[in-house]
């Protein structure tokens, strides 16, 4: 039990700094006062923003099915795998359409995502290798967005980069 204790003690001290080092780097806006918070924070864009590729970082996992948050099993971009938090890691807030847009993970281990917004709900699993990712049209409005593990309470750390650039 204490070596349980002190396991958890230690993920925690690591997301809180992680947590720390994220929001002072990561660009924060207040993209729909409606919307539940998120963990690793909102990023609001329109077309030809920069940086380009826009990357923001946080940490995969939680305890909950991604196919519970997702409301189904699998989506046309990929299956809804996974384990998540309640709370989305991210909103990304659109401005206006995008014809092209790409989300893409980038993480040491195999992460899941799942995105809802505007049009639906999109999952994926292996995009590009290990990394999950969607790319496609999207429309203006606001996407949450959460990343998930495979394993149920096992936290990894990611990048999420968002570009324009086919």
């Amino acid at each position: 039990m204490p070596t349980q204790a002190l396991n958890r003690g230690i993920r925690l001290s690591f997301m809180i700094v992680t947590l720390f080092i994220i929001s002072t780097v990561t660009p924060v806006t207040d993209a729909d006062a409606q919307e539940a918070p998120t963990i690793f924070g909102d990023v609001t864009i329109g077309p030809q923003f920069s940086p380009d590729p826009l990357t923001v970082r946080g940490m995969s996992g939680g305890s909950i099915s991604g196919s519970q948050v997702a409301g189904r099993s699998e989506t046309a971009t990929g299956p809804c795998t996974g384990f998540i938090d309640e709370t989305p890691d991210h909103t990304l807030a659109l401005t206006s359409k995008f014809d092209y847009l790409k989300l893409q993970m980038q993480s040491p281990e195999d992460t899941t995502l799942i995105i809802k917004g505007p049009g639906g709900t999109w999952c994926n699993d292996d995009f590009d290798g290990k990394n999950a990712g969607i790319v496609g049209e999207w429309l203006p409005g606001s996407y949450q967005i959460w990343v998930g593990s495979y394993e149920k309470g096992k936290y990894l750390p990611y990048t999420l980069q968002i570009t324009e650039a086919k």
